[in-house]
């Protein structure tokens, strides 16, 4: 209903909006950045951290009407409002929330930690380091934010049985892992509550407005399978990830 700001901190140039419903969100743009693929990795990313327990905040498809861009004067923005007519995506804003650095007490709860590194690790998000540290610190607790660079091999489908094994060596540049506790116990429980069924139901999400222009796939639902083959395969192999950040972590403490 109402663009309230830019938020230019990200490269795709997010914005704060009123929707409908009266709430305030921040959209992400189909048009913007890497287009509707990081759409797709912010939807799983996001419901992957919640199936996991971790403070996500909330996620919703938001429907924009081009009209949106026509009191906007920077031209830049109003051309993405205007591309990303149509289905987009929207994260519940968090009114006072500010960035999490690492030099702040208390430190957090190592098992937290490790249950983060663990995350993104298991997605491939390679955006959770002390430059683009995409934590926010909301009502005395973690936020994340910002998956929209996770799993990277869907911008090249042939990489992608070759990243389920991928140790993940971007995990050395995670701002939590000096912080981090027991991978080992974590992995069991992560693991556990990923099941083939949550799965198959967060890939379930994808809208086909998302999907449908690999070559390599029939159709959107062939995609969605994709997906699901990945994350399931990714899970059952996390040995390589889970042994790499315990690896590193041992290496810096």
């Amino acid at each position: 209903m109402r663009y309230i700001t830019p938020l230019r901190e990200g490269g795709s140039v997010p914005a704060v909006i009123e929707a409908d419903d009266g709430e305030t969100y921040v959209l992400k743009f189909r048009a913007a950045g890497q287009g509707p693929k990081a759409l797709v990795a912010e939807l799983l990313g996001g419901e992957i951290g919640r199936q996991l327990g971790l403070n996500v905040p909330e996620l919703l498809f938001v429907e924009l009407d081009p009209l949106l861009a026509r009191n906007e004067p920077h031209q830049e923005i109003r051309e993405t409002i205007t591309a990303s007519a149509g289905l987009n995506l929207g994260m519940r804003f968090l009114p006072s929330a500010f960035a999490y650095n690492p030099l702040l007490k208390p430190r957090p709860d190592a098992e937290l930690a490790a249950q983060i590194v663990w995350f993104d690790s298991y997605i491939l998000n390679v955006d959770r380091t002390a430059r683009n540290v995409n934590l926010l610190i909301w009502q005395q607790a973690l936020w994340l934010i910002d998956h929209g660079a996770a799993f990277y091999f869907q911008h090249d489908w042939s990489t992608a049985q070759e990243k389920v094994r991928s140790p993940f060596a971007m995990v050395r540049q995670h701002v939590l892992l000096p912080f981090a506790g027991d991978f080992e116990a974590v992995d069991a429980q992560s693991k556990a509550r990923l099941s083939d069924e949550v799965l198959q139901s967060i890939v379930g999400l994808l809208p086909d407005a998302w999907l449908g222009e690999e070559k390599l796939f029939a159709d959107a639902e062939a995609q969605r399978q994709a997906y699901f083959n990945f994350l399931r395969q990714r899970r059952d192999e996390s040995s390589f990830f889970v042994e790499e950040a315990s690896r590193v972590r041992k290496q810096i403490a």
